[in-house]
């Protein structure tokens, strides 16, 4: 999310001070002069907060406020004030104002102020999405959390693939949520209203496989880890597929299976069938944005099955949970939210998962999760420099000299 700012003061030094310090903080500013000028910006999906002084010739910051909080009530919005307008700021507080700050204030107090703001509103809006989610009718946006470019075009494709009978195979890193995918595309597809059979490819045998598909007439057949699936079985399944089934084969699998292939372990005409339509799973280490998001509804699923009011999940929580590396993916996440969830870890999200936490100091662990969103963008972008520096809203210059502080090369991504 870019970290808006929609500044409103009709002096033009203090309009392009205030800028000046908020760019210096990574901020994005958008200057305005008057209310006329601001209202444009004012929108229920406006994901910045607004800095406004009081007193402006025409419509006041008061009026600007008032029509701000008709627009979105939860949207911040900062007054200036002079010194003489502090029991006007007072006032405007009980009106709403998310806070004030006296002319002229201090960098300091001025970034924390906005930062406190930033940190609301972007809570707020992801509250929004989430029950927007869950009030869809929508399997896949009800079930596929996330706001990453990532999770985006997983669901578009999730929905793709369901559209059409084929056979589908699901990849995706050990504890990404394969068989909840294969889920999701069989509740978005025509099948919706028939069984869902869920069955470990290992061990199968060919009576196994007719028992299988058996059971899932008229819905979708769901074989998890298909690789693990003997040479008989396989082939069964295939002869299978060829005759024609009233149901829909999911295929899973978190192993390399064209190297199986390559191998002699995976039946290749078996693959490639499935493989005409595969959907792939991303690592959450691709998309650390969506950490946030998962955790939350974690812990809120993990109190709900324990009876419990959930914690809250403040910066410094999320703050550790985005330095680490997740090699467990979501299925790790879940874990570590369930006993944040259970008051079983501190406020960290889980000290001894992984042990990548112990004796790092902040520094250590920020530096972890910028590193990851480099990383995610340079995947993103196939390691094309300049079109993750634009994604990342920085000049090359800065992109490239945190490459090298990270030891990172665009090359290795291509």
């Amino acid at each position: 999310m870019i970290r808006q700012v929609l500044i409103v003061d009709d002096d033009a030094a203090v309009r392009e001070a205030l800028a000046q310090t908020l760019e210096l903080a990574d901020l994005s500013p958008r200057c305005t002069g008057s209310f006329i000028e601001a209202k444009d910006h004012i929108s229920e999906g406006f994901e910045g907060v607004i800095l406004s002084d009081i007193r402006m010739p025409g419509r006041d910051g008061f009026f600007l406020l008032q029509h701000s909080r008709k627009i979105d009530p939860d949207l911040p919005v900062i007054l200036l004030t002079g010194e003489g307008d502090i029991p006007m700021a007072v006032r405007a507080m009980g009106q709403g104002a998310f806070g004030f700050l006296e002319k002229p204030c201090a960098a300091a107090d001025l970034l924390a102020e906005v930062e406190r703001a930033l940190k609301t509103r972007a809570l707020v809006l992801e509250n929004r999405r989430l029950k927007a989610q869950l009030e869809a009718g929508d399997p896949a946006a009800r079930m596929l959390f996330g706001t990453s470019p990532l999770a985006v075009a997983l669901r578009d494709r999730v929905r793709a693939v369901a559209r059409t009978r084929a056979e589908v195979l699901v990849s995706g890193p050990p504890g990404s949520g394969i068989s909840k995918v294969a889920e999701v595309i069989h509740l978005c597809s025509a099948m919706a209203k028939g069984p869902f059979v869920k069955v470990p490819a290992a061990g199968l045998d060919a009576a196994g496989v007719a028992a299988a598909i058996d059971s899932a007439k008229g819905g979708s057949l769901f074989l998890d880890e298909l690789g693990a699936m003997p040479a008989d079985a396989q082939f069964a399944l295939l002869e299978q597929l060829e005759t024609g089934q009233d149901m829909r084969l999911i295929a899973g699998s978190s192993g390399d299976l064209a190297a199986m292939v390559a191998e002699g372990r995976m039946n290749p005409d078996l693959y490639y069938r499935l493989d005409v339509m595969p959907v792939q799973i991303p690592a959450l280490s691709e998309r650390p944005q969506d950490i946030p998001i998962l955790f939350r509804h974690y812990v809120a699923l993990a109190s709900e099955q324990a009876g419990l009011t959930p914690p809250p999940v403040g910066p410094e929580v999320i703050g550790a949970l985005m330095a680490r590396d997740w090699p467990g993916n979501a299925r790790a996440l879940m874990s570590a939210a369930m006993r944040f969830a259970l008051g079983l870890e501190a406020g960290t999200g889980g000290d001894d998962v992984d042990g990548q936490d112990a004796g790092r100091g902040l520094a250590e662990q920020m530096a972890q999760v910028e590193r990851s969103i480099l990383v995610a963008a340079l995947r993103r972008h196939a390691g094309r420099a300049a079109e993750a520096a634009r994604e990342l809203k920085l000049p090359r210059k800065t992109l490239y000299d945190k490459l090298t502080r990270y030891g990172l090369r665009p090359e290795d991504f291509r």
